[in-house]
């Protein structure tokens, strides 16, 4: 495994699922730790200060990493969890940046509940998982950048059917969310694309139905033609209520 996967990795299933918070925080940081989580506040501090308390309320904690990609100093995981036997499901999706020693300097994510869906093939998490066609990682980049540039931030309609495959979309996200047409000129900024072969994320931020969301899109592509995607958004919370520099 890269090492600096390893590293965001070994943070989630160390310091969560195995209760290991202040061990695997200081392990696995580096001289600053700058957090996007807002209701975390920054620093190794914060990160415990956070989870020690979670670690006691939820004893059971099932966590699975189902996606992963290395973009030079960039990791970004999706990851499953079950915490204490259902009582609660969550999708998360989180970006690290590391320092040239592969530890952790910081950290944005984007959070949701898991909904069971009545079509398994189509759920917050299921679909393709495989990383293929590292040869065209950056085009693959160029192809999402152009597409939620044109289409997503400026609105340019016409321009949708030049990004996507002939076939249906198959896209992942929960019920609430809506479709991806929907969102079209609702993109105020897209604040990071990184990728590794046919799997291209962008972090944004979205204004839909006047609230501020934050949404992390994964794209899987084929042929520079995008043919699979998995949302996971949710509100930004007012600014009264962060602990530290915001969501972006």
């Amino acid at each position: 495994m890269n090492s600096k996967l390893a590293t965001a990795t070994n943070l989630y299933m160390e310091g969560i699922r195995d209760g290991n918070a202040k061990e695997a925080i200081t392990k696995y940081t580096g001289r600053r730790y700058t957090q996007h989580s807002t209701g975390v506040r920054n620093g190794v501090e914060g990160f415990i200060e956070f989870f020690e308390p979670f670690l006691v309320r939820c004893p059971i904690r099932d966590i699975r990493v189902i996606r992963s990609i290395v973009d030079g100093q960039y990791v970004f995981l999706q990851v499953f969890q079950d915490i204490n036997n259902g009582d609660a499901k969550w999708v998360t999706t989180d970006l690290f940046d590391t320092d040239s020693n592969d530890k952790i300097i910081e950290h944005w994510d984007v959070i949701s509940a898991y909904q069971d869906s009545n079509d398994s093939s189509k759920d917050q998490i299921s679909g393709e998982t495989e990383i293929t066609d590292l040869e065209a990682t950056e085009d693959n980049k160029e192809r999402v950048r152009d597409f939620l540039c044109d289409v997503m931030v400026l609105g340019q309609h016409e321009k949708r059917d030049v990004f996507l495959a002939a076939t249906q979309l198959v896209t992942h996200a929960a019920s609430d969310v809506g479709s991806l047409d929907s969102y079209i000129g609702s993109y105020d900024q897209v604040f990071k694309i990184i990728g590794q072969g046919n799997f291209v994320v962008a972090y944004s931020r979205v204004f839909k139905d006047n609230q501020e969301l934050a949404r992390f899109d994964i794209f899987r592509l084929k042929g520079g033609m995008i043919e699979e995607l998995w949302v996971n958004q949710e509100p930004v919370p007012p600014k009264n209520e962060w602990v530290n520099g915001g969501k972006f």
